[in-house]
């Protein structure tokens, strides 16, 4: 089993910037792809970013040039830039990390509210 905890959403004014952080505990050692998903009530969950335990890094159109996913494997954490934000960018943002095991852990999700 793998627990996610979430941290860092808010409020933001458009163009402003947040740094969404996701610490991992449990049975960290088989966890290898780890990122964020976007979850508005009702819709399908979307994938914004992903990235691998060597570093390769993926990200949804929508977000590519604003926002940057970081991991730090010692502290068994992933990061998620988000810069230019925009009102369309109001979500649950949710941290997810896929295991050797080929199963797929979800946090609970942190509110991003983009507004003026």
């Amino acid at each position: 089993q793998v627990q996610l905890v979430e941290s860092g959403g808010g409020l933001v004014q458009p163009g402003g910037s947040l740094r969404l952080s996701c610490a991992a505990s449990g049975d960290i050692f088989v966890i290898n792809s780890m990122g964020w998903f976007r979850q508005t009530p009702g819709k399908q969950r979307e994938l914004v970013a992903t990235i691998t335990d060597a570093g390769t890094t993926n990200y949804a159109d929508s977000v590519k040039g604003r926002f940057t996913i970081s991991r730090d494997n010692a502290k068994h954490m992933v990061f998620l830039q988000m810069d230019s934000l925009k009102p369309e960018d109001t979500d649950v943002y949710v941290c997810n990390a896929g295991t050797t095991y080929e199963e797929f852990y979800w946090g609970q999700g942190t509110q991003v509210t983009v507004s003026s």
